[in-house]
């Protein structure tokens, strides 16, 4: 029996959250999960999913680090991190090859994905994951692995995200320098979607809504695969900032109401309930209504469906989406959010929890958790694949690996 060590390590705009899990590869292929630490803190030091002072995340980052250490009992050397924020820009891309044998082999698939990836970035952006929708043998769609199969010519249809070099080498250097190495980067949605979708909702057609402290996460999933993902610069901060300057309180405060009194449906509450709010320090406290509280969360909200809807209608995807939308990410606990995008998307809304995993404890069965513990099973989904393939680099590319490219840029910066 070997025991590895996996990490997953969320820098979010909010919280830095680390999980410690530990894989255990029997002789079945189907290796266990097992979580054995988790440790969050609070995260300073990062603006909409950026970072903007090293030092401090660096901080936040290693007390993280650290009380899952503890938890754990074992050393951290390398990590799964997430990355999100306003710099990520995704698309649509296809690749044709023509097959050299007449059975498609890994290499044909390689040289099909190479050939999707072969598309203009500007110099500054780098490629995250190219993730293969579909292939096509000859003129047979639909397939979604085509090795062994027989024919002329492999198409491929791939989803390809790209992300700002310099900004994803800047939350890589904070990350190192607590001495941990980054060896592999997601797109924040894409893990998400790993913990709190199934493969039904994945087939069906669903929009992954993931509302974190800066940013909003979007992955849009149709038969099983990823079709668009984006993420828009609103999140659960912008709705306790409203809230600090609409009731002039500090935002720590402003924090508490959203979380244990805020809603985004004025209409269902009751007219006349009030809650005491305390002001800048020195001032008398005094009250609010509640339904003031909910007009003001739910303008907010209202605001970042109506993105959602507009991304929608843009890409064309109404019909395409059958299973709804599926809100998750700690700002998706606000009363009344699902109620309120099913109103404004016309389509059903659910919150999705993490689906528990590996001796998951309840307290991390919260939305919150999502991208952290997707990050966990990317971990041990990279690990797997290495063991049974050969043919490291091709395989390591897919599974979203950084870039050769971008690991040469690291070595000249470190």
């Amino acid at each position: 029996m070997e025991r590895n060590i996996i990490v997953g390590l969320d820098v979010g705009t909010t919280k830095v959250c680390t999980i410690v899990g530990v894989q255990q590869s029997s002789s079945k292929s189907e290796s266990e999960l097992e979580i054995i630490g988790i440790g969050t803190h609070p995260s300073h030091g990062l603006k909409k999913g950026s970072v903007v002072n090293i030092d401090k995340t660096v901080k936040s980052i290693q007390n993280s680090v650290e009380e899952a250490k503890l938890m754990a009992g074992v050393n951290i050397s390398s990590a799964t991190i997430g990355v999100a924020g306003s710099h990520i820009y995704s698309f649509n891309s296809s690749g044709v090859v023509a097959i050299k044998n007449g059975e498609i082999t890994q290499q044909d698939v390689d040289r099909v994905l190479e050939a999707a990836k072969a598309v203009v970035i500007p110099s500054d952006r780098e490629i995250l994951h190219v993730i293969p929708q579909e292939f096509k043998v000859d003129n047979t769609g639909g397939i979604k692995n085509p090795i062994g199969m027989c024919g002329v010519r492999l198409e491929v249809h791939v989803h390809v995200v790209t992300g700002s070099i310099s900004l994803i080498q800047n939350l890589v250097k904070c990350v190192e320098q607590t001495g941990i190495m980054a060896e592999n980067i997601t797109l924040q949605p894409i893990a998400s979607s790993r913990s709190v979708l199934s493969s039904e909702e994945k087939d069906m057609g669903v929009i992954l809504v993931d509302i974190g402290g800066g940013t909003t996460d979007l992955a849009i999933w149709k038969e099983g695969s990823l079709i668009h993902s984006q993420i828009i610069p609103v999140g659960g901060n912008h709705f306790t900032n409203d809230l600090a300057v609409a009731l002039k309180v500090p935002h720590a405060e402003a924090e508490r109401i959203k979380i244990n009194h805020g809603s985004v449906l004025a209409e269902s509450l009751n007219q006349n309930s009030h809650i005491t709010v305390q002001g800048i320090s020195g001032t008398k406290a005094r009250e609010v209504q509640l339904s003031y509280i909910a007009n003001v969360l739910g303008a907010r909200a209202e605001e970042l469906f109506t993105l959602i809807k507009e991304t929608i209608n843009e890409k064309d995807l109404g019909n395409e989406i059958t299973g709804g939308i599926v809100l998750t990410g700690g700002g998706a606990l606000i009363k009344g959010l699902p109620e309120l995008g099913e109103y404004i998307i016309e389509k059903p809304t659910k919150i999705g929890y993490p689906a528990p995993f590996g001796g998951m404890t309840n307290i991390m069965q919260n939305p919150k958790y999502s991208t952290v513990l997707g990050l966990l099973l990317e971990s041990g989904n990279g690990k797997k694949v290495e063991v049974h393939n050969n043919n490291k680099n091709s395989e390591a590319d897919i599974m979203g690996r950084l870039g050769d490219s971008l690991r040469s840029v690291f070595k000249e910066i470190f």
